[in-house]
């Protein structure tokens, strides 16, 4: 089981970075001015939306917006936890995990049902978010998982906080 629980970390870490500079870079823009950001970045994300065909994006739909704030102010932060979370072996990454997979799967849920639902959006756009799926279920599922053998071994072995000393 460690093992499993090693190589799911090392797929989430890697994911959690991806998102880590990804949002910033492109996902802010469509909620945020683009006077703040640098010349670099309004570019970047004019070439997502050639590439990727990502209508959500130029077009804004309320709901969108609304997705991306959740995702800027909520999610970003649970990412930036969750990477300190397995760089430290944190016993409350397993909460934030499960916290942060289920959000994710939710709000791609809606943008998936979106894009499929309208005809507009292309095949490549469409497998473009499925990986943001199974990254939602993956973080679900290791927030259901525990943490290690070591933590496991240790839990109850500290001193009892209810008992009074005999003198």
């Amino acid at each position: 089981m460690g093992a499993l629980v090693k190589v799911i970390d090392s797929v989430l870490f890697l994911f959690f970075v991806v998102i880590a500079v990804l949002v910033p870079l492109i996902n802010a823009q469509a909620c945020l001015p683009a006077s703040l950001f640098p010349e670099f970045m309004v570019e970047l994300k004019a070439w997502y939306e050639r590439e990727s065909g990502d209508y959500l994006i130029a077009q804004k739909p309320h709901f969108f917006v609304g997705l991306l704030w959740h995702e800027l102010l909520f999610q970003w932060p649970l990412v930036l936890a969750n990477l300190y979370g397995i760089l430290a072996s944190k016993r409350w990454f397993n909460t934030t995990c499960l916290i942060y997979g289920v959000s994710v799967i939710a709000a791609v849920s809606a943008i998936l049902s979106e894009l499929i639902g309208s005809g507009k959006a292309s095949d490549k756009l469409i497998i473009l978010h499925y990986p943001f799926v199974g990254m939602g279920v993956l973080a679900t599922l290791r927030g259901l998982l525990p943490q290690s053998s070591k933590t496991a071994s240790t839990v109850g072995k500290g001193p009892a906080l209810g008992r009074k000393k005999r003198v």
